[in-house]
């Protein structure tokens, strides 16, 4: 019976009682029509919606920030492992770098992306002049905070002149990475060295400092500077001469030389 009664004709479910008959009446069709219209009409969002949704917007712009500066901090990292090594041999990718950065080493400061090429640049022009073998090797790079790269460093070296020994001496460069994970400042220090000592050379900016065993932390202190000289004294004047020329325009040819 139950499948059936949902076909029948509501008339023929009504009493036969005229009176009740006339009381149950079907609803007019205006008040459908009210409430269709009524159903089609969209109220406008509350404020709480819309502050919600500027939150979320700002919550995002701040995940990408950090997605920009994890990818650039990993191009950095892979960039500075490619590059170092062979910087007496070829120019460095400048793309990591900020326009503005500050490159320090114990003795002086030099700001600016057009320095911080010009001190690469020095490195191979004089390193070829006064090495007849130089390399640089990369002995651990690691990060002590998010910001920072740390890459301790040794450059070995043999002299053209005959009466000075191969020399090596290690180093840190500490790399500072602003929030988009571009860096903005090169800092070297914590110099150790290895000289025989049968042959130990001349007094020189490399005699400058307190040798002390190698350490992640600037541990040596700087002299006076001695009037001696050799090939790494020799070496360092010429890259500070280099860049101490403000007014100096490096030769074209001379950049595709030592590139």
């Amino acid at each position: 019976m139950a499948y059936i009664l949902p076909n029948l004709s509501p008339t023929l479910l009504l009493p036969k009682d005229n009176k009740l008959s006339t009381i149950i009446l079907p609803l007019p069709s205006v008040s459908f029509f009210a409430v269709s219209t009524q159903t089609k009409l969209e109220p406008p969002p509350p404020r709480g919606v819309a502050q919600v949704n500027r939150t979320s917007g700002s919550q995002d712009k701040k995940e990408d920030q950090r997605n920009d500066f994890y990818v650039n901090l990993g191009l950095a990292v892979r960039t500075l492992r490619e590059d170092l090594p062979s910087i007496f041999a070829k120019d460095l990718n400048y793309e990591i770098y900020r326009d503005d950065i500050t490159f320090k080493d114990p003795l002086n400061t030099f700001t600016g992306i057009e320095k911080y090429k010009l001190v690469f640049w020095a490195l191979r022009f004089h390193g070829r002049i006064l090495f007849r073998d130089i390399s640089f090797d990369i002995l651990r790079v690691w990060q002590p905070s998010e910001n920072m790269i740390l890459i301790r460093w040794n450059l070995r070296g043999i002299p053209r002149v005959p009466w000075e020994a191969k020399g090596e001496f290690q180093g840190t460069s500490r790399y500072k990475l602003d929030r988009n994970g571009k860096i903005y400042e090169h800092k070297v220090d914590n110099f150790a060295f290895n000289f025989p000592q049968q042959l130990k050379p001349a007094a020189s900016v490399l005699d400058l400092v307190t040798a002390c065993p190698a350490s992640p932390n600037p541990t040596f202190l700087w002299g006076p500077v001695d009037a001696q000289s050799s090939s790494w004294v020799e070496f360092y004047r010429a890259i500070i001469v280099t860049l101490d020329r403000e007014s100096l325009v490096i030769p074209q040819d001379c950049l595709a030389t030592c590139s």
